[in-house]
């Protein structure tokens, strides 16, 4: 594979933002590398999975890495005196990471500054914005934070739906595996059949992509058409990522898509690259060619 691989989905977290979580006294927040959030067990994080020397030299071979801050961390839904200078730092710290990192941007959502926003998306090193899955839950939602996804359609930037925050409370009662396995496809599941009923009338242009693969939404789609969803179409502008899935799900997502809306993402460093079983010419298209339409536009 060339070096012109686009991986879109990674996290590392910069300097700056550890230290804003380090110094919090609610949640989320860190203890030094152990992280605590609303609803999810403490989790250890690995020091070395947010080293851009040791991470630069994993993926050697890719020719640009998209970092998303964490959605799951609840920041996005934060006070706005809270959420502000956690952005900025994610913003000021990711944007600041040498090639081939590049950022996706994060807005507050109490209150959101769309001209704030519209400057993040004019830095070269910003290639679009991240969201919570939980934001797009239900039709309702999508035509809430419709104005804020139109400032990434005016500016011809992509918007990444990332899973988002679990609910907070006591479920330790459940597997530590859990909120990967059932909440987050739940939340994207959710945000992808919200967004086919509304979203693209909404937002014509936007260039939008699902994070791992959509919660397998699409397969969903006959009975979609059986309940009364009506005709299933695929749209162009509506991409999915396939990060901690292998051949199987995405032959099923291929099978229901076509392979010109399949990107490449590996979620690291909590999953990574997996042999997808396309063929090279296959691979070209998830792994160059779509990740390169979903951040550039053009046609298919």
């Amino acid at each position: 594979m060339p070096a012109s691989v686009v991986d879109i989905h990674q996290h590392l977290w910069p300097d700056s933002l550890v230290d804003l979580l380090r110094s919090r006294s609610t949640m989320p927040y860190l203890r030094g590398w152990s992280l605590s959030l609303p609803g999810e067990p403490v989790f250890e994080v690995t020091p070395t999975d947010h080293d851009v020397t040791a991470r630069q030299a994993l993926d050697a071979d890719v020719a640009l890495i998209g970092l998303s801050l964490s959605s799951p961390l609840g920041i996005e839904y934060l006070p706005t005196d809270e959420a502000t200078p956690l952005i900025e730092a994610w913003h000021s710290g990711a944007t600041a990471l040498p090639d081939p990192f590049r950022t996706w941007a994060a807005v507050g959502l109490q209150d959101p500054d769309l001209d704030g926003l519209a400057r993040t998306l004019a830095d070269p090193a910003v290639i679009g914005l991240q969201v919570p899955a939980t934001a797009l839950g239900a039709p309702a939602a999508v035509e809430a934070i419709a104005p804020v996804l139109r400032v990434c359609e005016l500016a011809d930037r992509p918007v990444l739906v990332h899973p988002g925050p679990v609910p907070a409370g006591d479920r330790s009662d459940l597997p530590g595996w859990w909120p990967a396995v059932v909440d987050y496809p739940a939340q994207l599941t959710a945000a992808w059949w919200a967004w086919q009923a509304v979203g693209r009338s909404l937002l014509p242009d936007l260039r939008i992509c699902f994070a791992a693969g959509a919660g397998l939404a699409p397969v969903h789609h006959e009975r979609f058409t059986t309940r009364g969803g009506g005709p299933f179409r695929i749209d162009p502008l509506t991409f999915v990522e396939v990060s901690s899935y292998g051949p199987r799900a995405v032959d099923a997502l291929v099978r229901v898509l076509g392979i010109d809306v399949i990107v490449h993402g590996t979620d690291r460093p909590y999953a990574g690259p997996v042999d997808l079983a396309l063929g090279d010419a296959g691979m070209y298209a998830v792994r160059v060619t779509n990740p390169t339409r979903l951040l550039e536009g053009g046609q298919p």
